[in-house]
């Protein structure tokens, strides 16, 4: 139903599974909570934290795995293509989580520090909105971000924008977060939007 491997002109997404991402290495990054990966600052604002195991790590990938075979999800490897800083390294992921029933996709991704400020974000937003919205014909698809997370607020806005979607507004008391649970802001992309601004 999904497509294994999607290329647009700066990134690769490979489907994320055992055979394309190494458990050891995403445990090596995942793990490391203040160190060079500085995940501690990586998942700030995500409703996960570093991985405190192995096991933790693999089950993740398991995970993915199930969603994607029971059509719930598309979960993609990033990786910067040829001529980027970078090239063929695990750069992040990315997903287009579906409910079938409100025919509606729902956009997350998450990049290791070193690859943010490129705009790689919008980019695997656009070919992940391509795959909802040419290939599995959904109605919606929607995004959110931590209300405090100004980065992803920037880059949320730039790629919802150029297609045509809108910010819903503040959902209170939304993702939970550790102890807490947090307020989150919810984008919208339609598909008569989308092609609105892609024809």
């Amino acid at each position: 139903m999904f497509p294994e491997r999607i290329e647009t002109d700066r990134l690769i997404l490979e489907r994320l599974c055992h055979e394309t991402l190494d458990v050891f290495e995403f445990y090596d990054i995942c793990s490391d909570a203040d160190g060079p990966e500085a995940m501690d600052e990586v998942t700030r604002y995500m409703p996960w934290e570093p991985h405190q195991t192995l096991l933790e790590s693999k089950e993740y990938i398991d995970g993915v795995e199930e969603r994607w075979a029971d059509g719930e999800a598309a979960g993609y490897v990033v990786r910067p293509r040829g001529g980027e800083a970078g090239a063929g390294e695990y750069a992040g992921n990315a997903a287009l989580r579906i409910d079938w029933d409100r025919r509606t996709g729902r956009l997350g991704t998450w990049l290791r520090k070193r690859f943010w400020g490129r705009g790689y974000s919008g980019e695997r937003a656009g070919a992940l909105l391509e795959l909802a919205f040419e290939r599995l014909d959904l109605e919606l698809v929607s995004v959110t971000h931590h209300a405090d997370n100004d980065q992803s607020r920037r880059a949320i806005e730039k790629y919802v924008e150029a297609y045509g979607g809108r910010c819903e507004g503040l959902l209170r008391n939304w993702l939970p977060h550790g102890d807490a649970v947090s307020d989150v802001y919810r984008y919208t992309i339609s598909q008569a939007e989308y092609r609105d601004a892609t024809e």
